[in-house]
């Protein structure tokens, strides 16, 4: 084989590997918003089952959900108290 056929083929398989890297860290990101949204919607249907036998509910949507799936037990007392001054 030649020298430089091998070199190209090094140089191919850098490029793929740099490429895939690049393009992973988006998908990982987006991946784990997806899931905090969903622990985050989950946290506020308990919130709802709970406040129910108070007549207390928070809107479960995906802005709501992924408040409180980013910001965890402090986007749960945003919530609340937005809720209890804007009823």
């Amino acid at each position: 084989m030649n020298f430089m056929v091998i070199v190209a083929y090094a140089a191919g398989v850098l490029l793929l590997y740099g490429l895939g890297r690049i393009l992973l860290v988006p998908l990982r990101t987006i991946f784990n918003l997806i899931v905090n949204a969903v622990i985050g919607g989950g946290v506020l249907l308990l919130i709802n089952f709970i406040g129910s036998f108070w007549g207390f509910r928070v809107g479960v949507n995906p802005v709501t959900a992924l408040v409180v799936g980013l910001l965890g037990v402090p986007g749960v007392i945003l919530l609340i108290a937005v809720r209890l001054l804007f009823p």
